[in-house]
């Protein structure tokens, strides 16, 4: 598969941010993540975005900011609700292959301490177990490739995606 970027897709917790810096490292790529994008052009933390602008406000500026990438030889990191965008995934797909980074429930819930302070795009008594039951179609759908990153260290995940790619 000849391709140039590689975007990364998931849940919050599951190692987007951080498996992104890692495997651009190991591809020779540079990384980006949207929710830094977003943060920059809006000029607001994303919680913020969702709490004075609502959900459905947020992810219209969030797909916006997604297809306004033109990027090669890049590690793109989205935000978790980035595949609520059919137009913006399907641009992310035109662009590189998809990589659906999957963690359990169970694994979610011990690495994310803090759900309702984390800058996560949720919707007002929205649940982590919700929010996964909700996506999890989502990802499986606009996924090129699944790793299922539950027991993995964010090193031995990039070399799953690596071996994977090639």
């Amino acid at each position: 598969m000849n391709i140039s970027n590689i975007v990364l897709i998931g849940m919050p917790g599951s190692g987007k941010s951080t498996i992104s810096k890692i495997l651009s490292k190991k591809t020779s790529r540079l990384f980006i993540d949207t929710d830094a994008l977003i943060e920059a052009s809006e000029k607001k933390k994303l919680q913020d975005i969702v709490n004075s602008d609502g959900n459905m406000a947020f992810r219209k500026i969030e797909s916006k900011v997604i297809k306004k990438i033109r990027l090669k030889n890049h590690v793109i990191a989205t935000g978790g609700s980035a595949v609520y965008s059919q137009t913006a995934m399907r641009h992310l797909k035109s662009i590189g292959i998809i990589v659906f980074l999957y963690t359990s429930l169970e694994g979610l819930k011990l690495r994310i301490d803090n759900f309702a302070e984390r800058g996560i795009a949720k919707l007002p008594g929205q649940t982590l177990e919700d929010m996964f039951y909700e996506r999890s179609a989502l990802y499986k759908k606009y996924a090129d490739i699944t790793i299922d990153c539950s027991k993995l260290t964010p090193e031995q995940t990039c070399v799953e995606i690596i071996k994977q790619i090639n």
